[in-house]
């Protein structure tokens, strides 16, 4: 069923709604927060929230577009905060970790300057993507989005994990370039 068919369904209220999210876009979905919480029990539970989730968003938002970009987000979100509440201590290090990688090309939320408005910011993310090429933009997606380890990014694309390294390494110095010409204090 097409996206946009989906989206009437839930403007109607109809609870046909999830069934055919679920039946489109639910192992996607089911394997991104399993990827986060590596628990199956709870990859369930937060994809079923992520539904409830969709159910309360449409209407106002109507993401007829980008219907599966909609639903992960809300999935990676309620996914990360399954684990805050549940104080994974592997998983805390883990996401401490991608934090500390990305400290020094994004700038600081603490930081009375550099409060900006997220549209403006995330538009200057989205700038960097575009100018990026797919392997590089898959790389960087699949790390920073998906919270795919090093080794696993390396798997999924047949590269070594120093490439991946590298090439993450190289992404970050040209995000924070990006975004310091972008006119962001880092």
């Amino acid at each position: 069923m097409e996206d946009e068919k989906i989206i009437e369904l839930y403007l109607e209220r109809n609870e046909e709604a999830i069934e055919r999210t679920s039946e489109k876009f639910g192992n996607r979905l089911f394997s991104l927060s399993f990827g986060i919480t590596e628990d199956f029990e709870t990859a369930e539970e937060c994809e079923n929230d992520t539904y409830l989730e969709a159910w309360n968003r449409i209407p106002p938002h109507e993401p007829k577009s980008y219907l599966y970009a909609f639903l992960a987000r809300i999935a990676r979100n309620i996914s990360l905060n399954r684990c805050r509440e549940k104080e994974r201590l592997k998983r805390k290090a883990f996401l401490c970790e991608l934090s500390t990688e990305m400290e020094e090309c994004i700038p600081s939320p603490d930081d009375t300057e550099c409060r900006i408005d997220d549209m403006i910011f995330a538009e200057a993310i989205n700038g960097f993507l575009r100018k990026l090429g797919e392997e590089k933009r898959n790389i960087f997606v699949r790390r920073y989005f998906y919270l795919d380890s090093v080794s696993e990014i390396s798997n999924r694309f047949s590269f070594s994990e120093s490439k991946v390294k590298t090439t993450l390494f190289r992404l970050r110095k040209s995000l924070k370039d990006h975004l310091e010409k972008e006119g962001f204090e880092i």
